[in-house]
């Protein structure tokens, strides 16, 4: 096991770093490191410039417009880009369907879809929880009938991320309810959110912002041509979607990012003639999750390491990163909320006008934000049982 970069892997890392200071927009980087929220135009800006130089869809085979990059330069565009603070790229489109499609689409579909989910000219959520089907997805309810050359749908579902910005969602729907496990029966549909009979109905959430929906089919008529793989097996396409997702939770590079600026941040907060970092307590806290959050980049690299050698995706144990990486995230929203103290306000001032800068003015809702990561892609609690039964044999 060589957990080391080599001589070509450190040059790799420092274009993708000297590139990205060069290319990342300054407003948008100021947007990322004072917690404003980033709209529909800015998460698209910032798809369009890794558009633009090719480095949008490094997983993607280079006939789609790939780079042709191995697993750990990979890795390293995707930390390079956490701890430079770029917007997000919403992985929906490029890290879930764009997957599924290759696996699993057609060639048509690969043909009608892939190009413009690269080009961002589609803007892609998913459809998979439901009230009540959640971490415990197969007990969903959304029913798709077929009629002739068309899929009727009709059902519900919520928590649906960035869906009022949704040109598209894929959904997971119940086709066979007479399916002798929940599992069976289920198939993986591609909706277009302007045909008549969806409805989108904002869920805001307490830190005040508006990120998650839910979305209401009625009678939504959907072609044939947009079911991926077979009818009834979508659970198999389910499958492989969420070991893509947990994959890319840890976040290492936006945890570092976080971590550098709380310890910025304590090193100058003056309580009682000592800076906070002196405090042998708060230091201690500090100490751990930064140990952790090292482990976390090892685990990591072991498991890019085994993909390079094998040349196969990541087992059920891949659910170890994204426990530990959103814990950590967790902590070090809690720890920047400890730092700053009465100066993180609850709600982001709408006015425009504020007593307090714009860092400390997003914390609390940051902080508020982020108790959603240990439940996101299949809670903590299910990720340890998947591990408990898949790993340990349990």
């Amino acid at each position: 096991m060589d957990l080391n970069y080599s001589t070509e892997e450190l040059a790799f890392r420092d274009e993708v770093r000297g590139w990205l200071a060069s290319n990342l927009p300054a407003d948008l980087r100021d947007k990322v490191a004072e917690y404003k929220e980033l709209d529909r135009e800015d998460l698209l800006r910032w798809h369009k410039i890794l558009a633009k130089k090719g480095w949008v869809a490094p997983a993607w085979p280079k006939e789609f417009g790939g780079t042709d990059w191995n697993v750990v330069q990979r890795y390293i565009f995707e930390e390079e880009c956490g701890f430079a603070g770029t917007p997000p790229l919403i992985p929906f489109g490029l890290a879930m369907c764009g997957p599924v499609l290759l696996r699993f689409g057609s060639d048509a579909q690969k043909k009608r879809f892939l190009p413009r989910i690269y080009n961002g000219d589609d803007f892609w959520c998913q459809g998979y929880s439901e009230p009540g089907s959640g971490s415990d997805l197969a007990s969903l309810k959304t029913k798709a009938m077929r009629e002739g050359d068309h899929y009727v749908v009709n059902g519900q579902k919520t928590w649906t991320t960035l869906g009022h910005y949704g040109d598209w969602i894929f959904c997971l729907v119940r086709t066979d309810s007479g399916a002798s496990k929940r599992q069976e029966g289920i198939s993986f549909l591609l909706i277009d959110m302007k045909t008549p009979g969806i409805t989108v109905r904002p869920l805001i959430l307490m830190d005040g912002g508006h990120e998650v929906n839910e979305v209401f089919f009625d009678d939504v008529k959907v072609p044939v041509e947009n079911l991926v793989y077979e009818e009834n097996k979508g659970w198999t396409v389910a499958k492989y979607l969420l070991g893509h997702e947990r994959m890319n939770t840890g976040r290492i590079g936006g945890s570092k990012r976080e971590l550098a600026k709380l310890k910025e941040f304590a090193g100058n907060q003056v309580f009682g003639g000592k800076t906070l970092m002196q405090d042998v307590r708060f230091r201690d806290k500090v100490a751990r999750v930064e140990v952790e959050l090292m482990a976390l980049e090892i685990t990591n690299l072991r498991f890019l390491d085994q993909m390079r050698r094998t040349r196969q995706p990541p087992g059920a144990d891949v659910s170890m990163l994204k426990i530990k990486g959103t814990e950590i995230q967790q902590a070090l929203t809690e720890l920047m909320m400890q730092a700053v103290g009465p100066l993180a306000q609850p709600f982001r001032p709408t006015n425009g006008s504020s007593d307090f800068d714009d860092f400390t003015a997003g914390l609390a809702p940051r902080y508020c934000n982020f108790r959603k990561t240990t439940i996101y892609a299949g809670s903590n609690e299910i990720q340890r049982n998947i591990i408990a039964k898949m790993t340990l044999g349990l």
